[in-house]
């Protein structure tokens, strides 16, 4: 799916944490305005709660997007669910909760081609938390739209090895558990994300070479999606996905003149 998209439209545009520039991240209302807007994949972020729960929530703490403080696997759903997390960002969006999986699916439901890129952050307990995941996306049937992510190298080759999932990784040296070589970290990854600061036609090529994606993040302005695009890298997670929807409409207008 990813790859005919590519094609039909050239940049494919993943919302980093919903529309994360505009509306507070990881919230059911982030998410919904970036579909609206028109992204093409989402990214968000999963972690358990203490009753093993499937949370969205990007922090290992609910301090920077709550009202609350402490470690999210410290709390149950149930008590998460008590916390705000939208008046951090502003007022008005004072009442917003900390969503499930299962309620970002509920909400999917709707949309049914909306593509996802399912993060899940490193913990002790990570590798169950992709298992929950990959049974709760299957048994929703989305699971076909999901790329999975983490900086954990060994929950990408256990998500390769385990389920035969499409894996996203990262450069080795921000990857935890990253090994080299041969039937190394890279022979399980299909696409790659390469920071803007990373990210050189170079080291594209050498990805390409080897059969994996070069995918980036975050070029949030038009100078930044230009510089990917020129670099080779088409699908681009981001902040705010206005800067790179003005450009693929162009461009888009100009091969179709």
């Amino acid at each position: 799916m990813i790859e005919a998209l590519q094609e039909q439209q050239g940049i494919i545009i993943a919302a980093h944490r919903g529309w994360k520039s505009a509306f507070p991240e990881n919230t059911l209302l982030a998410f919904q305005q970036a579909i609206e807007l028109g992204a093409d994949m989402l990214e968000f972020d999963l972690r358990f709660s203490k009753d093993r729960v499937i949370m969205v929530i990007h922090d290992e703490t609910v301090d920077r997007t709550t009202n609350g403080s402490g470690k999210v696997s410290d709390y149950t759903m149930e008590e998460l669910k008590q916390l705000d997390a939208g008046g951090w960002f502003g007022k008005v969006y004072e009442g917003l909760k900390i969503p499930t999986l299962e309620e970002l699916c509920d909400l999917l439901a709707s949309y049914p081609d909306v593509l996802l890129n399912v993060e899940i952050k490193p913990s002790p307990d990570a590798k169950e938390v992709a298992d929950a995941a990959v049974s709760l996306l299957r048994e929703r049937g989305i699971l076909a739209n999901c790329v999975f992510t983490s900086f954990d190298a060994a929950v990408i080759t256990h998500l390769h090895d385990v389920h035969a999932c499409k894996t996203q990784g990262f450069p080795g040296q921000l990857m935890s558990n990253y090994i080299e070589g041969p039937g190394g970290t890279l022979s399980k990854m299909w696409a790659v994300g390469i920071h803007m600061k990373l990210l050189t036609p170079q080291l594209v090529q050498e990805y390409r070479e080897q059969g994996i994606l070069p995918w980036c993040y975050s070029p949030d302005d038009e100078q930044h999606v230009y510089y990917a695009l020129g670099c080779g890298s088409l699908l681009m997670t981001v902040n705010n996905p206005l800067p790179a929807m003005r450009i693929r409409e162009r461009l888009l207008t100009l091969a179709n003149a």
